[in-house]
């Protein structure tokens, strides 16, 4: 076991943690929250179950996903964009659930975990069908156009478990007002695929056969 990776992991995953339950329980003013602890739970017990798979199977990609430095300026404030999104849609939902705000019922959170799960599912398979994902945009040495699985259906399957995962986490919270908050995240995504395609279809050899191939971005049919 790579020792350096390991502890990288281990201190990501703690900051990871502590920030999201800053960010929730601060605002709610109390941590009996339950909406609060059931999104933390589906949230970093699968986290930390991949990280360990990971660790054994896949080391490389547990590498390229803790590092999140971009030399695209665009991707920059892409990252930017989607911070200040996450920082709203916690701070709201916890605001909502301490001063009593309209709020979603309980089996609506319930509902919503499922399908965050079921997302984290698929996104763990599009990891295994694609070993150079990388949490930013660039061309790999050795790279090479994967268009089998989710990856024959639409060109980013990736962001399109994103995009489950992101929209399912104000309904697990109980917020209307967060999920109004996260419909950001379609246009953010959007800038993100156009300038990450270009840079692929400049890069990557075959890429742009595969872009004529697949028609689809993000959601089979819508775009």
């Amino acid at each position: 076991m790579d020792k350096k990776l390991f502890i990288a992991a281990i201190a990501k995953f703690a900051a990871g943690f502590i920030l999201v339950g800053l960010l929730l329980f601060v605002p709610a003013g109390t941590l009996g929250w339950w909406q609060g602890w059931l999104f933390m739970g589906i949230l970093f017990v699968p986290m930390f179950i991949a990280g360990f798979v990971m660790m054994a199977k896949a080391p490389d990609l547990l590498r390229k996903r803790l590092s999140a430095d971009e030399d695209e300026s665009e991707q920059k404030t892409v990252q930017a964009l989607s911070a200040l999104m996450f920082i709203a849609a916690f701070v709201v939902a916890g605001l909502g659930f301490r001063f009593g705000w309209i709020s979603l019922p309980d089996w609506a959170s319930w509902a919503g975990a499922v399908v965050f799960l079921a997302a984290y599912a698929l996104y763990a398979e599009v990891m295994r069908e694609n070993a150079y994902l990388s949490r930013t945009v660039e061309v790999q040495e050795g790279q090479h156009v994967v268009d089998t699985g989710l990856y024959g259906i639409v060109r980013h399957p990736m962001y399109s478990t994103t995009l489950l995962l992101f929209l399912s986490i104000p309904i697990v919270l109980g917020s209307p007002f967060s999920f109004v908050i996260m419909l950001v995240y379609l246009p953010i995504i959007a800038k993100r695929i156009r300038n990450e395609e270009q840079v692929l279809a400049d890069g990557l050899e075959g890429y742009r056969e595969y872009m004529s191939r697949v028609k689809w971005r993000l959601v089979p049919h819508v775009w």
